[in-house]
């Protein structure tokens, strides 16, 4: 593996060209599409991503490239400590920072014309003006948005299987609006397009948001951030969760506020008092800033809710002799599948649509057993095993819908055989 942290200075910034990614890249076989994680200071994240792609879904190490941009910092704290090896300027803004971004991607096509870039960790408005520029010339995808809203919609789904209820029943409520809430918004309204034959603005209303400020309704409109508006709906504006909760009676709930607490014990219990088994999802990471844990949810639906965290929380034994076990909704069983499909299908580009399929195919794979007792993915032990499914129906969707080749190794049809024997394994030792 070969990390490569660029740096963007403000003053005579050095250019980016594909011999910039060749001196250093060689190692990696020109051949093979690579795999680029994209972040920026600490490296260690990109680095940690990449990894996943080889442990999680076989990707050979020698296809993977973690890239850290470096363009400075605004902690001041950083920029005086003398141990610190970033960058000891300020953040660039506006043009001179999208212009460094597109030398950067122009020099990444260059150097391998097909390429798949994984954005990961650009703050909210940065994160969706990225998507939507790039997502159309080079296959990309963004994981904090989309890994992270394919992963909700599948517990969503698999939530569902236990309720033995349908999507369009739901009536969802996240509190945080931020990149990942509305990414997951987003997608779970495309769900109800795809599958159930609304429209977007009716399944949009579906979805209500809670930020800092309130709820998300048109009477803000003029003070809302520009990724809120299509979920701004027609309705009486409420300053507070449990109001929300009381008001307009969600089936699910889900946080990505990093506020800790804020399902307390009377949202939890509101969310009880209409709802059978509500299902609760404080995805917020670390434990610290989780809305609420494991135990509070228990206790608070009285053994009745069905729930995932972002964070890990221990399962709970009760008074009967049964243990419950709190699902983690962990990205990693999403991007690293999806992004080895990409690979292996040299997709042109990863339409919403396949983060559906991931979703919906992960939804299937825990059994009613392991469902009965709260795990609603499969266990992490067996991510190769999972990735593998994925990777066959990610895979199959792309080439049936003109957005990816067939793979030479694709013999009868049979992905998951293709998908299985595309993954690395460490080779044994010579003795």
């Amino acid at each position: 593996r070969f990390a490569l942290r660029f740096h963007h200075q403000s003053v005579s910034p050095p250019p980016f060209t594909s011999l910039s990614f060749r001196k250093r890249a060689n190692p990696v076989r020109s051949s093979l599409v690579c795999l680029f994680i994209f972040r920026f200071l600490p490296a260690g994240i990109s680095e940690g991503k990449i990894l996943l792609y080889t442990a999680a879904a076989g990707v050979a190490p020698t296809d993977c490239l973690p890239i850290c941009l470096d363009v400075g910092t605004n902690n001041e704290q950083l920029l005086s400590d003398p141990a610190y090896i970033g960058l000891r300027q300020r953040r660039p803004t506006g043009e001179a920072y999208f212009s460094f971004i597109e030398e950067f991607v122009a020099a990444l096509k260059q150097w391998q014309p097909h390429v798949l870039l994984q954005f990961e960790d650009f703050g909210n408005h940065t994160a969706f003006l990225l998507l939507q520029k790039y997502r159309n010339q080079v296959c990309c995808f963004n994981d904090d948005i989309q890994g992270t809203a394919a992963i909700t919609l599948s517990g969503i789904l698999a939530s569902l299987r236990l309720k033995r209820e349908s999507l369009a029943d739901q009536r969802i409520l996240f509190h945080g609006a931020g990149e990942a809430g509305v990414g997951c918004g987003e997608l779970i309204a495309l769900a109800l397009a795809s599958w159930h034959g609304l429209s977007l603005v009716e399944a949009r209303k579906r979805v209500l948001f809670m930020d800092s400020k309130g709820l998300v309704c048109k009477a803000r409109l003029g003070k809302l951030q520009d990724h809120k508006i299509t979920f701004a709906h027609d309705i009486a504006f409420a300053p507070d969760l449990l109001s929300v909760v009381r008001t307009h009676r969600p089936t699910v709930l889900i946080g990505v506020s990093t506020q800790a607490g804020a399902f307390s014990r009377e949202v939890i219990e509101a969310m009880a008092a209409h709802c059978d088994r509500p299902v609760i999802f404080p995805l917020s990471n670390p434990t610290s800033k989780s809305e609420c844990s494991y135990e509070e949810a228990f206790a608070g639906t009285r053994g009745r809710v069905i729930f995932a965290s972002g964070s890990p929380f221990p399962p709970l034994s009760t008074g009967a002799g049964g243990t419950f076990y709190p699902a983690q909704a962990n990205n990693a069983y999403i991007f690293p599948a999806v992004g080895h499909a990409a690979v292996l299908t040299r997709a042109k580009c990863i339409p919403e649509e396949v983060f559906l399929e991931a979703a919906a195919c992960l939804a299937e794979l825990s059994s009613d057993r392991d469902l009965a007792c709260g795990k609603l993915f499969p266990s992490f032990s067996n991510i190769r095993p999972v990735s593998a499914r994925i990777m066959a129906r990610v895979g199959k969707y792309l080439c049936d819908r003109g957005f990816g080749e067939r793979p030479a190794g694709l013999v009868n049809d049979d992905w998951h055989g293709l998908a299985t024997a595309s993954m690395y394994r460490v080779p044994e030792p010579k003795l």
